[in-house]
């Protein structure tokens, strides 16, 4: 596997749709019933290239794994199994105060989910899922404030805190490249970006790759669970279940 240096160096790069991930801890729910599950399940899993561990509760319906491939990858091959499978928390078992957090962008025209989750305090992990975007390049990054009442255009600047020294700001992402459907997809490292600071800001999308236009979409990062925070309950007030939600 790439060292977490050279792989945090790919994410600078504006054509670079995946990187190498650093390892991290990843919980899904599955909707297990029994041993047979259980088999079934880590069978699968363990065909992918890019998992250290495989750990499952089954009393809990919890699948907690270790490794370097993004959520989808994971997702898609549970769902292979013919099980219902939803991403429940992701983090790094040595915790911090804010292991992950998610934006999500919910239309009318541009769908999408950004993931961030904190590997170490300089290293995250940046995964991203878009649809409804026009073919070709597209500008994004972590904005300042998380004031949507203008769409991206209010969000302010891209964040940088003061004692980032780089011409690029860090919350500059880059590229995202969208095919003929309109989905596009991101994953990879990104170095000195810490979760914790994110949190209530904004990710925005532009229609332009140099992001000279005010903004098509923007959607505000919240705190996302981590792992063992997100079991079966969604919300303790309401007591929904993650097979209840939509």
């Amino acid at each position: 596997m790439a060292t977490a240096a050279a792989a945090a160096a790919d994410l600078s790069a504006p054509d670079k749709q995946d990187s190498a991930l650093p390892e991290l801890t990843t919980e899904f729910m599955v909707d297990m019933k029994c041993e047979g599950c259980v088999t079934a399940v880590k069978n699968k899993l363990q065909t992918l290239e890019g998992i250290k561990n495989i750990e499952v509760d089954l009393s809990n319906q919890v699948v907690r794994v270790l490794g370097s491939l993004p959520v989808k990858t994971m997702l898609d091959a549970l769902h292979q199994t013919g099980r219902d499978a939803r991403l429940i928390g992701q983090g790094n078992p040595n915790d911090f105060l804010v292991s992950a957090a998610v934006a999500e962008f919910k239309g009318p025209v541009i769908f999408g989910v950004v993931r961030l989750a904190q590997v170490n305090m300089e290293l995250a992990r940046v995964e991203a899922t878009f649809s409804g975007l026009s073919p070709g390049k597209h500008g994004w990054s972590i904005n300042q404030f998380g004031d949507l009442t203008r769409g991206a255009e209010s969000t302010g600047n891209v964040y940088n805190p003061p004692d980032h020294l780089s011409n690029k700001p860090l919350g500059d992402l880059g590229t995202l490249e969208a095919g003929e459907n309109g989905e596009a997809h991101f994953s990879g490292p990104k170095e000195k970006l810490r979760v914790v600071d994110l949190i209530g800001r904004s990710i925005a999308l532009y229609a332009t790759e140099d992001r000279s236009d005010p903004g098509i979409a923007a959607a505000v990062i919240a705190r996302s669970a981590g792992v063992g925070e997100n079991y079966k309950k969604l919300c303790t007030c309401d007591g929904v279940t993650i097979w209840e939600s939509s």
